[in-house]
């Protein structure tokens, strides 16, 4: 890609770019998705890019032990199937391994060390105007590809400052080995809070698991089949509530109570709750084992941490080498999309599943269905050919002959 340095003054100006075609921001799964099916609609584009690689949440903050929740073929991207050679769940650096791939076969190159400042709709020009540092690209479209998990939740909780060992969000964590032989408080109960303990356990750690809200916990396989994949299919014959109710009735019978346990369910069905509100119920890969056997200890809610330990809602006070935090991810796009009626102050497109993929003047969303992967291939379809429908009508422009014109900054 060409370069341009405006100067002026003996100072270097910002860049210019005029993109003919979408600007996608992040290149993680939906970023990649978006621009995979734009290059098959042959429409140009530019991706960018934060950090220095595609998928960046994926190698970098991500444990060891993670794999796939669902079955692969409703985790893969549009065009390209996962090889058939991959287990039914795929490993992280599997799973790595087909997102290079994927990008690879699209010849896509994002620009790396792109840090979106702020994107805006100029109504004068009806363009999109996106500045990072040192470049300002111009386009009549923008896909926003940061999804729901852009930057980790850190919750504040009464004493933080006091404690005396490691605190660090599950983003940052990767093996239970480095807390062998010590007592760790795990703050959340979803998934990463459940494999995080059972993490912990398998490296002879002993996890403390925070369970302050209710959660359901599904096994993740029912008569050998994913329990996801049983309740969508169901979902084509049977109402929402039915099919909770089987869904929770095969999981009281494999699983028990449990409640009995410290891990109270949600009054509403898994299902209708993911579908309603997002929340992911957690699937069980022997979490529920060492939860019974009292080697995953569940406790309370934290009332205050303390320079060696917590304090709990119940009225325990115990002492811990380390607290991770299972707290979750939230979205940043209120942090550099400005002046826009789409999206919620959390960051989340106001208009829900399945029609927030396209928001006003351009602007598309993808990676925000509480839908995962499945959701993001949807979603990225429908872009590139809602894009590649307008961009077909502007093509013979005559500054269609390039893919990026460089303009000096005003």
């Amino acid at each position: 890609m060409e370069s341009l340095k405006a100067q002026e003054g003996g100072e270097e100006q910002v860049k210019c770019v005029w993109v003919h075609g979408p600007i996608i921001v992040g290149a993680g799964p939906s970023g990649l998705a978006v621009a995979a099916c734009l290059s098959h609609h042959g429409v140009p584009y530019v991706i960018l890019e934060r950090t220095n690689c595609i998928t960046s949440l994926w190698q970098h903050r991500t444990y060891d032990r993670l794999k796939l929740h669902l079955p692969k073929h409703f985790c893969e991207l549009p065009l390209i199937p996962f090889p058939l050679h991959f287990p039914k769940y795929p490993s992280k650096n599997q799973f790595i391994s087909y997102l290079n791939s994927y990008a690879s076969r699209f010849n896509i190159r994002p620009r790396f060390n792109q840090s979106v400042q702020t994107a805006q709709f100029d109504p004068c020009s009806q363009l999109w105007v996106v500045k990072t540092n040192g470049f300002q690209y111009i386009s009549p479209w923008l896909v926003v590809a940061t999804g729901e998990n852009a930057e980790p939740v850190v919750p504040s909780i009464s004493g933080m400052d006091k404690f005396r060992g490691p605190i660090v969000h599950t983003s940052v964590y990767k093996s239970g080995s480095d807390y062998k032989n010590q007592r760790v408080l795990v703050i959340g109960c979803g998934n990463s809070g459940m494999e995080v303990s059972l993490d912990l356990c398998r490296h002879n750690a002993n996890p403390y698991m925070v369970a302050r809200n209710t959660v359901h916990v599904l096994p993740m396989e029912m008569f050998g089949f994913s329990t996801f994949g049983i309740a969508m299919a169901l979902l084509k014959w049977l109402p929402i509530k039915l099919v909770d109710k089987l869904v929770l009735a095969a999981a009281r019978l494999m699983l028990g109570d449990t409640a009995r346990y410290g891990v109270r369910r949600p009054k509403t069905g898994p299902i209708e709750l993911k579908l309603v509100t997002g929340k992911t119920p957690v699937l069980d890969v022997g979490q529920v084992a060492q939860i019974r056997s009292g080697n995953i200890k569940v406790m309370e809610g934290v009332k205050e941490i303390t320079r060696n330990g917590a304090k709990f809602m119940d009225g325990q006070e115990k002492e811990f080498s380390a607290i991770i935090l299972a707290t979750g991810y939230k979205s940043n796009v209120p942090t550099w999309l400005k002046s826009c009626e789409s999206f919620t102050k959390d960051g989340m497109p106001k208009t829900p599943f399945p029609m927030g993929w396209k928001g006003e003047n351009g602007l598309y969303t993808v990676g925000f269905t509480r839908r995962g992967l499945l959701g993001t291939a949807s979603d990225a379809v429908k872009i590139a050919k809602d894009i590649a429908d307008q961009w077909m009508t502007v093509k013979d422009r005559s500054y269609c002959n390039s893919h990026i014109i460089f303009l000096k900054s005003t």
